[in-house]
């Protein structure tokens, strides 16, 4: 089943004013099974009712692509920043562009990372050594860090991308170690 149409480079048609077509929400995280697709149509200054039309339109488009639910939701690019869109922090943290195949923020200036911290002083020396090959792999396999593009920003502190944040936290729990997350956009 294809979860991740950001990384399909689909040939959509859509008008001029779509300023952008942004998968978010759990289909775009690795290690989730999502039951929809969630999709935010980003439209310049147009009214309402031609959004509605048009989302709908690319809406059909993106279901021919896709073997569970599409739900699609439309915003001029003022209406994406208001206090009021509750959909804006996920669209702008883990949002992905079909148009342009890269994170929604990048398109904004802005470089979303997820910061984890962790604290290993209640484990036993073996369990911070299988900790440690967790991360970083063992006798030639890949580690976390490597298979998903991780990397130890110093002892206790490991930056990923907002995608992956599922896979490293489960990984994380198996040990019952203290964690903490700190989500950024640099």
């Amino acid at each position: 089943m294809i979860q991740k149409l950001w990384q399909k480079k689909l040939k959509l048609s859509y008008s001029k004013e779509v300023i952008d077509i942004v998968q978010f929400g759990s289909s775009s995280l690795e290690g989730k099974k999502p039951n929809d697709i969630d999709i935010a149509v980003i439209f310049n200054k147009i009214p309402l009712k031609e959004q509605l039309n048009q989302a709908q339109e690319i809406k059909k488009q993106i279901e021919k692509f896709s073997e569970i639910p599409v739900h699609v939701i439309s915003f001029d690019f003022y209406s994406l920043f208001d206090s009021s869109n509750f959909a804006k922090e996920g669209i702008l943290f883990y949002g992905k562009s079909i148009i342009h195949c890269d994170n929604f923020a990048e398109r904004l200036g802005f470089i979303p990372k997820v910061l984890i911290f962790y604290n290993l002083t209640n484990l036993e020396k073996k369990d911070k050594i299988r900790f440690n090959y967790m991360l970083n792999g063992k006798k030639g396999e890949y580690g976390l860090l490597r298979k998903y593009g991780g990397r130890i920003l110093k002892p206790g502190l490991i930056e990923v991308e907002p995608e992956f944040e599922n896979v490293f936290v489960e990984e994380i729990k198996k040990f019952k170690v203290e964690y903490a997350m700190k989500r950024i956009l640099n």
